[in-house]
């Protein structure tokens, strides 16, 4: 337990404690003690005390049920991330598993496969339901022939004199990827520098 909880825990002891101790100093049952009326009898300070002792129990009670309760909620909290990180890659496992089915069908195919048009085509098979299941989990490509060089999301590593415009991409060199808005790999690309 961190010692913020311990510190909040504490203080909220002291408030309920706070609370039973003014409800015995001003009590609201009419019964006063002061020096020139009678004192109450002891019949009467007992039925007071229990009285109190049964709020005071009420208030433990209370104090008990909210610290069981905010315990379960944080081993639910601590249940469910713990879940969220184990099984959380499921969704895109599931879209692999077609892919990897591919691959064992082409590799099955190409043991005594001499004709090179049909490996050709069952790769080109396995790489479509490759790039259905990526895209299915949110996951793009970057292939920006032509258009403006944009740091964000490319990465230049030449820049060679051309006809084309300054900064413009002129061969993409590895394709870049980005996941929902998120970039996950720039594009290496060659960059139309200044014309001579």
């Amino acid at each position: 337990m961190s010692s913020k909880s311990e510190s909040a825990e504490i203080q909220k002891d002291a408030t309920t404690a706070e609370a039973v101790a003014e409800e015995v100093a001003s009590p609201d049952d009419g019964v006063e003690f002061s020096a020139g009326a009678e004192q109450p009898s002891v019949e009467e300070l007992m039925q007071k005390l229990e009285t109190l002792q049964g709020k005071a129990d009420g208030y433990l009670n209370d104090l008990m049920r909210a610290r069981a309760e905010a315990e379960n909620v944080r081993k639910r909290s601590a249940r469910d991330i713990e879940n969220a990180h184990k099984y959380g890659q499921e969704k895109f496992i599931v879209e692999m598993l077609p892919v990897k089915d591919s691959m064992d069908l082409g590799l099955a195919a190409a043991e005594g496969a001499t004709d090179i048009e049909s490996l050709r085509e069952g790769m080109a098979l396995t790489r479509k339901a490759f790039v259905q299941a990526l895209e299915k989990m949110g996951v793009s490509e970057i292939d920006p022939v032509g258009e403006k060089f944009n740091p964000e999301l490319h990465q230049a590593i030449s820049v060679q004199p051309a006809d084309a415009e300054p900064n413009t991409v002129l061969t993409v060199v590895q394709k870049g990827y980005c996941l929902h808005d998120r970039l996950l790999r720039p594009a290496l690309v060659i960059v139309a520098g200044p014309k001579n």
